[in-house]
């Protein structure tokens, strides 16, 4: 039985072998002594250097970002100011006026009529800055006039309406005379015949004036006109109307009882005193009312204010795109320029990582210097275009350090693709390039 030759390997080949294994050794050493040695402080210092480079690359690159963030914050701060004085208008009008009348569901009332001096209860309240009475006075075929002659053949014209108020009307409604000045609480008390009348009445009667103290004639009973009405920003009825004392109203003309009570609260107080009104103006039945007193916010504001945000909001980061799309594109060509240079580094024992983490650390850099200009921008653009318009700007500060973080990471996920990219290029195919 003959044994298998066994091959020797001859002296040269056996030493060449061990010199490769060898020098193979020696570079993968060479390539992990590299990776200790490069730390987070050569990373750094090697993709400032790399962005330094090309200034004028970096302050275009960072121009989109500043443009992105800047949006962003301009148009956040625009929401957030705009909302605030959409809040205000609701604040001024609608959440601070209330009305209450008697209930009209004879299942749940029992016909119960507000009080004479449900304005004097209810101003009591916490909460209530002014209150008042308003009641519509019908007479059949009322005759209004300016002159105490009624002439049947005259061509028939608009009669203003006939109102009966409290004196705390005019501060409820927040109206303002144009001339004369509304009921005093005398008035009121001793059920003088006195009469206000709105702008539009006025202008129906042909009263311009209160000087020389002129009267209105319903049914033949005269009343010295006092003031005229000449605006409102609630109960615009009024403005349509001879407005006579309640107390009046109810001697002469037979009012029987008020018909609507209107309240000027303080805001956010609806609520509290919708719970209190019921008890203070009829303890034994408050049930009999139907009160209607604004909420603490309103939905409708709630919801304006929401969509307001959501559109600038939108803006903005569509704005933030197309900074973090420029910033992935100016890298894209950054590394086909620097194909050189990655070669010789990896040739020198970077690795792929050491690469990658270069490029997305420039890009980071970038992005962070224009979060910070950014913000910055927005800010002065929010304060200068409030001042400008009168109005007080609204802006959360915890906005400007996130704006700053967001360009930061806005650079990073831009970078990332093209550091992928100038990882894998291969050593030798780059070097052949040149440098």
């Amino acid at each position: 039985m003959k044994l298998p030759k066994l091959r020797r390997q001859s002296a040269p080949a056996k030493a060449k072998s061990q010199a490769k294994a060898q020098a193979k050794a020696q570079s993968k050493a060479l390539t992990h002594a590299g990776v200790e040695r490069f730390g987070i402080g050569d990373l750094f210092g090697e993709a400032v250097r790399g962005l330094a480079g090309r200034p004028g690359r970096l302050v275009l690159t960072a121009l989109a970002v500043v443009l992105g963030i800047g949006s962003l914050v301009t148009t956040i701060g625009f929401a957030q100011t705009g909302a605030r004085q959409v809040e205000a208008t609701f604040d001024a009008v609608a959440a601070t006026q209330g009305v209450i009348k008697e209930r009209e569901d004879p299942m749940m009332s029992n016909g119960v009529p507000l009080p004479w001096d449900g304005a004097d209860r209810v101003q009591r309240l916490n909460g209530v800055i002014a209150a008042g009475s308003i009641s519509e006075v019908k007479l059949n075929s009322p005759r209004i006039a300016a002159a105490p002659v009624f002439d049947p053949e005259a061509p028939p014209s608009v009669v203003p309406g006939i109102m009966a108020a409290t004196p705390g009307v005019l501060e409820t409604v927040e109206g303002a005379m144009t001339e004369g000045r509304f009921f005093t609480p005398f008035h009121e008390e001793t059920s003088q015949r006195v009469a206000v009348l709105g702008t539009e009445a006025a202008r129906l009667l042909g009263v311009t004036r209160v000087s020389d103290q002129p009267s209105v004639f319903i049914n033949d009973m005269s009343f010295t006109v006092v003031g005229i009405l000449g605006s409102v920003k609630a109960g615009h009825d009024l403005l349509q109307a001879v407005i006579l004392p309640q107390s009046t109203a109810r001697q002469l003309l037979g009012l029987e009882a008020p018909e609507v009570l209107r309240l000027r609260l303080e805001v956010g107080a609806g609520p509290m005193v919708a719970k209190q009104a019921g008890p203070a103006l009829n303890p034994n039945s408050p049930q009999d009312y139907d009160i209607a007193l604004p909420g603490a916010a309103s939905d409708f504001r709630k919801n304006l204010t929401a969509d307001v945000n959501s559109l600038f909001v939108v803006l903005g980061l569509v704005a933030l795109l197309i900074g973090a799309l420029t910033i992935a594109v100016v890298t894209s060509l950054s590394v086909m320029e620097r194909r050189g240079e990655i070669g010789l580094r990896r040739a020198l024992g970077a690795t792929q990582a050491n690469v990658a983490a270069q490029f997305v650390t420039e890009t980071a850099i970038v992005g962070l210097l224009g979060g910070l200009t950014g913000a910055a921008v927005g800010v002065f653009g929010v304060v200068g275009i409030s001042m400008a318009k009168s109005w007080t700007p609204v802006l959360d500060f915890r906005l400007v350090g996130a704006a700053a973080l967001l360009g930061m990471v806005t650079g990073v996920l831009a970078g990332l693709a093209p550091a992928i990219r100038a990882a894998r290029i291969e050593p030798a195919a780059a070097l052949q390039e040149g440098t």
